[in-house]
């Protein structure tokens, strides 16, 4: 039980420091002097290294253990925003945001979590995994709310510092808190490759194309509708708060039932949010997109990692697992790219959501393939 609530604690420093990124964007252009192009250019660098290094760090986790690796994530990612805080280029705010936040992030997200939890708790992983995605929404809706106070009082600078120095004390407090790793023996069995579950792999790397853009992206689209910066930030609390209801009530479900009919669930809700914020014109609409988003989207992470680590050698989870999140990565830093260039020809976001939109309802026909084929292979 430490082990999930630990690790709950850690992908609350590690998401929320993540996804407040969006947060800083129109505040850090006109503080910092940066485009908003450039920094949401910067945000698929980093996201794309985080995608690329997944298969050294799902290496380093199956050799040094998961404990380590996350803790020295988190340490990455502190850093980052710590030295944020004093870069006073262009050029400097993109590769502290690019090396320090891709590498921190990498070996503090997902993987490593569905590792240590993975190997902690064997074939119960689910409910614990949901357990501790709930950090992802306690640190999308702490965070973006602490920045947002801060801007106007102690400025950008300031707000990046005092972050980033509570990232480290929280991460001092983990470090000692979380248990030892427990590595399982070689040989204990399963399956060492993703072989027949590339379906699932494919709606997992849609899901991302969509999720990242609209956490760091909804913001700025917002305020370019005519919200204040306060009211836009606002839209990340709202939708944190839905995921982490969502996730609290998976924790129970997933106790008594399997991961793949509520996954299957969430994508569909994900395609309704995409389709709101698509057409919203007015507040109300695009809050419904927020809370439906949240709802749909975060949970979809432990529940894909549920299904896809099933009858996985825990041995080999780390190496095993990480070509999903290469996948993941990579597709999120796909749609980053994408959504930058649609906003720079067509001055505005909307296009990309109907984009969005067309991908979530690509993700819902992979996974009903995937339940045909095995359904078809149990008749057989």
């Amino acid at each position: 039980m430490r082990t999930a609530w630990a690790a709950l604690a850690a992908t609350t420093v590690s998401f929320g420091l993540n996804f407040s990124a969006g947060v800083f964007f129109a505040p850090a252009a006109a503080s910092y002097g940066v485009s908003i192009t450039a920094l949401a250019m910067a945000a698929a660098l980093s996201t794309a290294l985080t995608g690329v290094v997944q298969p050294y760090v799902g290496t380093l986790l199956d050799r040094i253990g998961a404990r380590r690796v996350l803790v020295i994530g988190l340490v990455l990612m502190s850093a980052s925003y710590l030295a944020l805080a004093t870069v006073t280029s262009t050029w400097q705010f993109v590769a502290v945001y690019t090396v320090l936040g891709g590498l921190g992030f990498a070996s503090s997200s997902s993987l490593t979590i569905s590792t240590l939890i993975g190997r902690s708790y064997g074939t119960r992983a689910g409910p614990a995994l949901t357990r501790a995605a709930i950090g992802i929404n306690l640190g999308q809706l702490l965070t973006p709310w602490a920045a947002t106070a801060l801007f106007e009082p102690a400025g950008i600078r300031a707000t990046y510092a005092i972050l980033g120095a509570i990232g480290l004390v929280a991460t001092l407090v983990i470090a000692a808190v979380l248990p030892a790793d427990r590595p399982a023996a070689v040989g204990d069995g399963g399956m060492e490759s993703l072989h027949g579950r590339g379906r699932i792999v494919a709606s997992f790397g849609l899901h991302a194309a969509t999720m990242y853009v609209t956490v760091l992206i909804l913001p700025k689209h917002a305020t370019e509708l005519g919200w204040s910066v306060t009211d836009a930030g606002l839209l990340v609390a709202v939708a944190a708060v839905a995921a982490g209801l969502t996730s609290a009530v998976l924790v129970r479900v997933l106790r008594t039932h399997p991961a793949d009919i509520p996954l299957r669930i969430l994508h569909a809700l994900r395609a309704l949010s995409m389709l709101l914020v698509f057409v919203a014109t007015d507040p109300v609409a695009l809050i419904a997109g927020a809370v439906i988003f949240g709802l749909s989207s975060f949970p979809v992470i432990p529940l894909t990692m549920a299904v896809l680590s099933r009858g996985l050698d825990p041995a080999r989870l780390g190496r095993t697992l990480a070509p999903a999140w290469v996948v993941h990565q990579l597709s999120a830093a796909a749609g980053l790219g994408v959504a930058a260039l649609i906003h720079l020809m067509a001055d505005g976001y909307r296009t990309y959501f109907g984009l969005a939109l067309l991908m979530s309802l690509t993700a819902i026909a992979l996974l009903k393939e995937r339940q045909h084929d095995l359904s078809t292979a149990q008749h057989r």
